[in-house]
């Protein structure tokens, strides 16, 4: 895209391009959302298991993409009416319209996480390769990154403009392969805020990183459920506010590089 420098230079910068995409489920419309456009499938997906919309034992029998029209429809065996359930919704301090719906805090304490462990030369490692990795963010900024990961191993990686369309798309992708989540780590660019530990906490993971900073209510929500939640999370450094029993301290942190300031994701100024 074409701008001004502040020098009233004519340039060419990269803009990341957001798009509506509405949801419907069987024959329900049931929001329209902003975003970059990739994955549908997996985001709308993750998005109604975040709303509690869709359940784990739920057979999805078609997912079908209209491009041209910007809808995505996830159709089930199971019949399904939300209508009273969107009436109720409340907004949240996700980026864009992120929303909790009113009954996901009685599922929420019904959910008891799995013992891990995380080992902090796996932290080191996860750090270095997410960092490295080509992404939208380094590139445009203006975006949110999450990545699902095992031990010191990224296993997928996705962006768009919200954190909380990011990490729909990782619930999504878990139910659709079949993940198994008690082993795995979840890594993200946004704020640690009560929206983001309720669904980690909902897809069973048991470890969360941000390289942003807290809320309160997420860290009390983090301490009620038991999950480990590492903020702050840059170079050589993080912060436990919650769950440090499953921190295994393996590697002397004076012995680790700091990292290169052009891969310092989500330090700047506003994409917390």
């Amino acid at each position: 895209m074409t701008a001004e420098d502040q020098d009233g230079n004519a340039i060419e910068i990269p803009v990341v391009v957001e798009r509506p995409l509405t949801l419907f489920l069987n024959g329900q419309e049931i929001v329209t959302m902003m975003t970059i456009g990739d994955y549908p499938n997996y985001l709308a997906v993750g998005y109604l298991l975040n709303q509690n919309m869709l359940r784990a034992d739920d057979v999805i029998t078609a997912i079908e993409v209209d491009e041209d029209l910007e809808l995505v429809v996830v159709r089930t065996e199971r019949e399904t009416n939300y209508e009273e359930k969107l009436k109720k919704k409340i907004k949240t301090s996700g980026c864009a319209q992120g929303t909790v719906f009113g009954d996901m805090m009685e599922k929420f304490e019904t959910i008891r996480l799995p013992e891990a462990e995380f080992r902090t030369s796996w932290f080191y490692d996860l750090n270095r390769k997410i960092n490295a990795a080509p992404s939208l963010y380094l590139k445009a900024g203006a975006i949110h990154g999450c990545v699902l990961c095992e031990e010191n191993r990224p296993l997928v990686y996705f962006e768009d403009v919200g954190r909380h369309n990011a990490v729909d798309k990782i619930a999504g992708y878990i139910f659709l392969k079949g993940l198994e989540t008690a082993d795995k780590i979840f890594f993200t660019t946004g704020r640690l805020t009560s929206e983001m530990v309720i669904k980690t906490v909902q897809m069973g993971i048991p470890i969360l990183i941000s390289r942003s900073g807290f809320t309160a209510w997420g860290v009390d929500l983090a301490r009620e459920a038991g999950l480990t939640l590492l903020g702050r999370a840059k170079g050589k450094r993080f912060v436990v506010l919650s769950g440090a029993e499953r921190i295994v301290r393996d590697v002397d942190s004076a012995a680790v590089e700091d990292e290169d300031p052009k891969h310092q994701r989500g330090s700047r100024r506003g994409e917390g």
